[in-house]
């Protein structure tokens, strides 16, 4: 059975004030060069993304992220979804207040006491990103990992009230080798919606994320290397 709706999430990914795309979010291994986010986010608004994927990449790998960035791109239009330093309760309220429409937080989730604080406060405008790579759950700007597995971070989600997780293929980010399906299916088990990450490379990744129910897929790399277009991808939203 198909998920009830499967939505597109255009990446813009920010590094020293510039898109790119890192090879496995290695901070030194750009291999797209996007030039400036409200220009990438005005261009896919106009190609018609009913959400935008904003990952502030300096603030993933230094804990504050950049508040004025969240406003710029969120005053394009659609609703946006950020991530990247939001590691406390009120960087979460500050990014919200920006303009976001929804905040990912990845090393903050391993925290219980915060996870189950930030559900309450912040119900569906909280999203749990959970980064694997090697069966590992990366955390701070993938440069680290936590002592759990990213199945237990996404059984603790869904135990905590979580209302999806996003969930990326560390390894396959940027490389477009295809999503890690076998990863996916795994989380998935949780009980929890899934917007997938990582390696998609081609429309026939994006149907094989549909049919295996994951709410929405998270495109950069394919967009950027001209792939396919994100009106193309967007056809596939029903």
């Amino acid at each position: 059975m198909l998920a009830q709706r499967f939505t597109i999430y255009p990446a813009i990914d920010v590094l020293e004030g510039r898109v790119v795309r890192l090879e496995q979010g290695r901070r030194h291994s750009v291999t797209v060069e996007g030039g400036d986010p409200v220009a990438a986010a005005t261009e896919f608004a106009a190609a018609g993304a009913s959400w935008l994927h904003l990952v502030d990449l300096d603030g993933a790998f230094s804990g504050t992220p950049d508040l004025e960035l969240v406003r710029r791109v969120a005053a394009v239009g659609p609703p946006v979804q950020v991530g990247g330093g939001y590691r406390s309760s009120e960087l979460v309220a500050a990014a919200l207040e920006a303009g976001a429409a929804r905040v990912l937080v990845g090393t903050a989730a391993v925290d219980e006491a915060f996870l189950h604080t930030a559900v309450e406060q912040y119900g569906s405008r909280l999203a749990v990103a959970v980064d694997a790579r090697d069966g590992q759950l990366a955390v701070r700007g993938w440069t680290r990992y936590a002592a759990t597995t990213p199945r237990s971070l996404a059984e603790r989600c869904a135990a905590a009230g979580v209302a999806r997780l996003v969930v990326t293929a560390t390894r396959r980010d940027g490389t477009l080798a295809g999503p890690d399906l076998a990863l996916l299916e795994d989380i998935l088990e949780a009980g929890l919606p899934v917007i997938a990450a990582g390696g998609i490379s081609s429309l026939g990744d994006l149907h094989a994320l549909r049919e295996l129910r994951c709410e929405g897929a998270v495109v950069g790399s394919a967009i950027w290397r001209g792939r396919f277009g994100l009106a193309e991808a967007v056809s596939l939203e029903a």
